[in-house]
């Protein structure tokens, strides 16, 4: 009898060492899995068992071995979730099995352990309570050290794209008594997928545009940034709109993979012909407001990245455009909800623009987001909003 004792005890002590030196060497853990199988097989005697744990947002069985039919990968009934201490069982669908045991941590459900014992080793379930415990801890700390390093890593990405798209945005915007530009811009995240520019051309030329990106965060804002280089990079090469857009269209098609698009607006102003041409991708209605009344600016194509080539492309051309104010904005403005669930909506945006042409362009704006405030009340916002207002005075 005393030697049997020493024998477990023997037993014991082997297999926490095993199972201490494995997780002092911050093996993986499916190999922290593996010693522990091994480990009770070999060292501890133990003739069936079956642990589940919690893996994706579901409970499988992660370690089997002993039974008749093969339990690796087959889900926990929902009644073993609540359990609380050691039971025997007279559940048929484990019925191989001597009893069930939870295993916590900090109050925190790590798995579940089906096993059958040699009767006559005596085992004692207490410590293979404190073993698998060891080696569940030792995996739950590996899953938080790798999602807290994850979050770093994810942390600094969202850094560098947050840098990157400051370069996007124009430092400055022309503030002259013929041309007035200002834009506002709120992330709905860190980062976020809207951009928009004032490149100017030549002496009397410059274009101004708007785009917003299919999807949120760090994939969208890098796609914008390659979207914006492209812009430049052409606005360089060539003055022919329609070329502009057609090569953005292959650039955005290639980059996203044609599972991204991008929404455009785009307009090349001349201060010597007095003509406005331009360009809508599948953006909202942009609002142009003239000394005769209000024409929306919908003509163009589909939106960007999608298809190649773009099934219909049209540009078209204002003439005779000496004073006008062009307001463009994304469609995180319009599609902004109230606690009733109703959006702003155009027609709302429309009665503000209803008065003459707005002399403050920042102020404009104010008014646009003091209505939109009040309009959505505790709401939070859950897009991004950007908006770019040009005024024109070439009398």
């Amino acid at each position: 009898m005393k030697g049997t004792s020493l024998d477990i005890k023997d037993l014991q002590l082997n297999a926490l060492l095993e199972v201490t030196q494995a997780v002092n060497n911050n093996l993986p853990e499916d190999d922290l899995l593996k010693i522990y199988k091994f480990t009770l097989l070999a060292d501890l005697k133990i003739n069936k068992l079956a642990l589940f744990t919690e893996r994706s947002g579901e409970w499988v069985c992660r370690v089997n071995f002993g039974t008749k039919n093969d339990l690796l990968g087959s889900e926990l009934p929902e009644k073993y979730k609540e359990l609380k201490n050691q039971i025997g069982l007279v559940d048929a669908t484990f019925d191989e099995f001597d009893s069930v045991f939870p295993v916590y941590h900090k109050n925190k459900l790590l798995s579940v352990v089906f096993i059958e014992t040699d009767s006559k080793l005596g085992v004692q379930d207490r410590f293979l309570n404190a073993l698998t415990n060891i080696i569940l801890v030792a995996i739950e700390n590996k899953r938080l050290a790798r999602q807290q390093m994850e979050q770093e890593a994810y942390r600094r990405e969202l850094e560098i794209a947050k840098k990157v798209q400051n370069f996007l945005f124009p430092k400055e915007l022309p503030k002259i008594e013929r041309l007035q530009i200002e834009a506002f811009y709120l992330p709905h995240h860190d980062v976020g997928g809207d951009y928009y520019d004032y490149i100017q051309i030549d002496e009397n030329k410059f274009l101004a545009c708007i785009a917003d990106v299919s999807g949120k965060g760090v994939p969208a804002a890098l796609l914008m940034s390659n979207f914006q280089a492209s812009l430049r990079a052409l606005v360089r090469q060539t003055k022919d709109l329609k070329d502009i857009i057609e090569e953005l269209n292959l650039t955005t098609y290639v980059s996203g993979n044609a599972e991204n698009f991008i929404t455009f607006f785009a307009g090349i102003y001349d201060f010597k012909t007095k003509e406005l041409e331009y360009i809508n991708c599948g953006h909202n209605e942009i609002i142009l407001k003239k000394s005769d009344g209000i024409e929306l600016l919908n003509d163009g194509t589909t939106v960007l990245g999608m298809f190649d080539p773009l099934p219909f492309i049209e540009t078209k051309r204002i003439k005779n455009l000496d004073e006008f104010f062009l307001f463009t904005y994304t469609d995180g403005l319009t599609e902004t909800f109230n606690e009733e669930d109703e959006a702003f909506e155009f027609e709302r945006l429309l009665k503000i623009l209803k008065d003459d042409c707005p002399q403050d362009l920042s102020e404009f704006h104010n008014q646009i987001l003091e209505a939109l405030n009040q309009f959505k009340g505790n709401k939070p916002f859950h897009d991004d909003i950007t908006m770019l207002s040009c005024r024109i005075q070439n009398k």
